[in-house]
């Protein structure tokens, strides 16, 4: 293991300086992908009305994406580490905008239903940029490069419910995925210009074994089992947040219409990209102390948030301070998983991110069940129990390494 890792280690210190603008791109494709996932939260009403779907069947359009995203991580993700990622992404961003068009046209529920899953299934484009971006790049800076093109997955979670909300003001919500569809191609020509040649690493393994071999990476080795639950708590949390704030902002006092509340997303950002930082200190050797450091400040945002309905800038701050926390671990987790094994990095990508999804899920859950039963307190205590969990995890790592 220890001569492999070397060997990694020669091949990439003899990397040229990759460009940052490069990286930049990376990062806007990414975001512009991850949004294609969570456009349709805040045009549910609008959707059902359209083709006629009951308020309890429209949730469908969120949960089959979801469900095509999941299968992507698993199927397509680990891809990567078999073919040219060059081809992967500009073929994954061409069937993408496609997919999008189909959305923006469909005639009925059964069309909307499946170009929702396709829509999901290519949005894990975003997994094979990632992993490619710490490819590409040296090893002493892998985690700023990975920091950077995260911060574009955050930008895009964030800021889709408030350019939906926009676009459907405008052009009602069929332009929402007409507009993204155009995005989508544009960027798909974009990076058949800038994207290196690349050559996998295991090129010579076949797609079933590279499947097989996702789990049994994560059980052979406790640091990456470490990070994943991690992911799992911290995006638990994230999800608890983002899911039910829409439930009090809309209501009475604040009534706030699906664009007001999108602007917390941007709020939000402010946070999420100051984090990128935290890749540059993984790089320097500080992977721990930014973990630790984060998951208290995560668990102290629940504090400021629970401010709400008394204050709203109380609780903007909170949005703030919560997801800067998820994302500096997000990196710093991102980081210190591609550097256990370098030749492996999309599976590792995919297997990381399936446990993302199960921690959404688990807080989209949670926290409409906990506001239903307890209000916004029983949210905030939802939230912070995941936060409690993940840092009481990191401590107990911590002692045992001492």
């Amino acid at each position: 293991m220890d001569t492999m890792r070397a060997g990694a280690r020669q091949q990439t210190c003899a990397k040229p300086e990759f460009p940052r603008w490069t990286l930049l791109i990376f990062a806007m494709t990414a975001g512009a992908s991850v949004a294609n996932i969570y456009y349709a939260q805040p045009l549910l009403g609008t959707i059902a009305a359209t083709f006629g779907i009951s308020p309890g069947a429209v949730g469908l359009v969120v949960t089959l994406t979801q469900i095509g995203y999941a299968a992507g991580l698993v199927l397509i993700v680990p891809l990567g580490d078999l073919v040219d990622r060059r081809r992967l992404l500009t073929i994954q961003t061409l069937l993408s905008a496609l997919a999008l068009l189909a959305v923006g046209c469909a005639p009925n529920v059964i069309a909307l239903f499946g170009g929702m899953i396709v829509v999901g299934l290519l949005a894990v484009v975003v997994q094979v940029l990632v992993a490619m971006s710490a490819a590409l790049v040296r090893p002493e800076a892998r985690g700023q490069a990975v920091g950077l093109v995260t911060s574009g997955v955050v930008v895009g979670i964030l800021a889709a419910r408030f350019v939906a909300g926009v676009l459907a003001d405008i052009g009602g919500w069929r332009m929402v995925y007409l507009a993204s569809a155009g995005v989508m191609l544009l960027l798909s020509l974009l990076l058949m210009r800038v994207l290196p040649r690349d050559v996998p690493v295991a090129r010579s393994e076949r797609y079933a074994a590279v499947l097989k071999s996702i789990p049994r990476l994560f059980l052979q080795d406790p640091v990456l089992r470490l990070r994943a639950v991690f992911a799992f708590l911290i995006f638990a949390s994230f999800s608890t947040l983002w899911t039910a704030m829409v439930l009090p902002l809309s209501a009475s006092p604040f009534s706030l219409s699906h664009t007001q509340i999108g602007f917390f997303g941007i709020a939000g950002l402010a946070g999420a990209l100051a984090a990128g930082n935290a890749g540059r200190l993984a790089d320097k050797g500080f992977a721990e102390r930014v973990t630790g450091f984060s998951l208290a400040l995560l668990l102290l945002s629940w504090l400021t948030i629970g401010f709400l309905p008394r204050s709203l800038v109380v609780f903007a701050i909170g949005v703030v301070l919560l997801d800067f926390a998820v994302q500096a671990v997000h990196v710093t987790n991102q980081s210190v998983i591609f550097a256990r094994r370098p030749e492996a990095r999309s599976r590792l990508v995919g297997g990381y991110m399936v446990f993302y999804s199960a921690g959404s899920a688990l807080g989209a859950i949670t926290s409409t069940v906990s506001y239903a039963r307890f209000g916004w307190a029983g949210v905030c205590a939802a939230g912070a129990a995941f936060s409690l969990a993940a840092l009481t995890l990191w401590s107990l790592a911590a002692l045992k390494r001492t």
